[in-house]
């Protein structure tokens, strides 16, 4: 079964679960997922930050994951 995110998720979090995640994060704009709130802060939260939509990008992660998860 693929792994899955979703917006409550801790962003350090999302990236064990798969580091690939980090470009998708970064091209829609959340360039600090190396900083020290990507530790404890959620997709979510980040997301309002940002003034990004979390919905959209937990629906593009989990089809980038679940892609990967059909190849393997």
């Amino acid at each position: 079964m693929a792994s899955t995110v979703n917006k409550e998720m801790i962003i350090a979090d999302m990236l064990q679960v798969d580091p690939g995640i980090a470009p998708i994060l970064m091209a829609s704009g959340m360039h600090c997922i190396g900083c020290p709130s990507a530790q404890g802060e959620s997709l979510e939260e980040a997301a309002i930050v940002h003034g990004l939509d979390a919905g959209e990008l937990v629906e593009t992660v989990n089809t980038y994951l679940a892609k990967k998860e059909a190849q393997a």
